[in-house]
Formats: structure tokens, C-alpha cells, sequence
């Protein structure tokens, strides 16, 4: 979806710091970012108080105000002003969720005297994972790859459930998986969502992920995979 006017007047107006316009910001968007919160808290299993949704909020806005409204400068345009503030409330959401995290498990560390260097916090990806991609644009997707890509990143079914539930082989639910990361990307970064990936990194995201294990038979442990001297790639 583009940028329709009225967000257009809104964001020249804060640009242009016109008297009102920041208050009037807040009130267009920040139902918008209670939910990406609480979504982002949801799909990683994080329980929030209510004064920590709203410590979040304030954190995002605070970056959206940041260095001259520096987040809206960067907004090409090319997508809906309410799709690019997701992105960047999720961002910086899952930051702060990771910063605080590791803040709480140092914390602990210390309290039960163990000592030791705590863990370095991971950095959050700066690009849009899988299964948000999904979220986005599986609709835009043409069958079967819209099915597949529901079932395995948004349902979490193994390749056999696909296979058998879209009575699809097993050995093409890869490919096809991989076919649609890549036009999903394609979008965002025609969007301006994200920004184009090196080679490398390009060859990576497009790989077809792992499929899921089989379950064990009789409840028993899963067999250790065979050794080979080929790495497999990771989604």
C-alpha cells in the first residue's frame, strides 16, 4: 500500500516541527505500537506488565523523535507509513527486550554468586525475519506456494505434514520455500522495508530451510543426523 495523504501532511508537518503535529503523530500511531508490542512479546513468549508496555512505547517514540526525527527522514516512501513504523517498532522493541533479558539473567548470575563474564547479548537482526515476511506477504503469494509457506513458517508443520496435507513430494517443499523467501525480500526491499543483501548474505537467505525432524517412534530420542562433510545451510 503507498503513502496516502494524509500520513504525507502528517510527516512533513513533523519534519517541519510544526506547532501540534508530534501530538497529532502520537494519537494517529500509537495504538499501532501497542500492538506491534504486544505481538512481538507474544511470538517470543515474553510476559509484559502493563508499565512495561508502556516503557517500550515511550523507548519507541523516543527513537522516532531521535536526532532531528532522524527514523522519518530515512521513510523513502515507497510503502505505507503505518507498514515502515511496524518495522521500526519492532526493531527496536526486540532490542529492548533482549537488552532487558540479558540485564535480568546478569542479574541472577550475580545474585546466586556464580561470577563468571555473563553472555554477550545477541544483536537483534537489523532485517525482517521469516516468519514476518510471512505475515506480510503470504497473501500476495500464488498456490501453492501461499500454503506452503502458511504452514511451515506460520504453523510450524514439517515438510511431511505439508506433503501430506497439500499432497505435494517432500523434496519440493524447499524450493518452493526458497523461490518464495526470495520474492518476499524482492518486495520489502522494493518497499523500502529493507535493504538489499550482499551476495553472501543474499545466497544464504534464499537457501531453503531445514526441515522439521519426524517425531521420535514410541517417544524415543531422535536419532543423531548422519555426519557429512557438506554444510547445510541456515534460514
Amino acid at each position: 500500500m503507498a503513502l496516502v495523504a494524509v500520513d504525507r501532511q502528517l510527516l512533513q508537518r513533523c519534519l517541519t516541527r510544526e506547532p501540534g503535529a508530534w501530538n497529532d503523530f502520537v494519537d494517529r500511531f500509537l495504538g499501532l505500537i501497542y500492538h506491534v508490542i504486544h505481538y512481538t512479546a507474544h511470538l517470543r513468549s515474553v510476559s509484559l506488565r502493563p508499565e512495561d508496555v508502556e516503557d517500550l512505547a515511550a523507548e519507541i517514540l523516543l527513537q522516532i523523535v531521535a536526532d532531528d526525527y532522524a527514523v522519518l527522514r530515512r521513510f523513502r516512501g515507497k510503502s505505507s507509513l503505518a507498514t515502515y513504523l511496524t518495522v521500526v517498532a519492532r526493531r527496536i522493541c526486540i532490542h529492548e527486550l533482549t537488552r532487558r533479558s540479558q540485564a535480568a539473567r546478569t542479574a541472577r548470575l550475580e545474585e546466586a554468586g556464580k561470577g563468571g563474564e555473563p553472555e554477550a547479548p545477541q544483536t537483534p537482526a537489523a532485517g525482517l525475519d521469516n516468519v514476518e515476511l510471512a505475515h506480510m506477504f503470504v497473501r500476495r503469494l500464488p498456490k501453492p506456494a501461499r500454503d506452503v509457506v502458511r504452514l511451515f513458517y506460520l504453523e510450524g508443520r514439517s515438510y511431511e505434514e505439508i506433503s501430506t496435507q497439500l499432497r505435494i513430494p517432500v523434496n519440493s517443499i524447499g524450493p518452493i520455500l526458497a523461490r518464495a523467501k526470495k520474492a518476499m525480500r524482492k518486495k520489502a526491499q522494493e518497499m523500502g522495508l529493507i535493504e538489499p543483501a550482499s551476495p553472501t548474505r543474499r545466497a544464504a537467505a534464499e537457501s531453503p530451510p531445514e526441515p522439521s525432524p519426524p517425531p521420535a517412534p514410541d517417544g524415543g530420542e531422535q536419532p543423531a543426523p548422519a555426519s557429512s562433510n557438506t554444510p547445510t545451510s541456515q534460514t
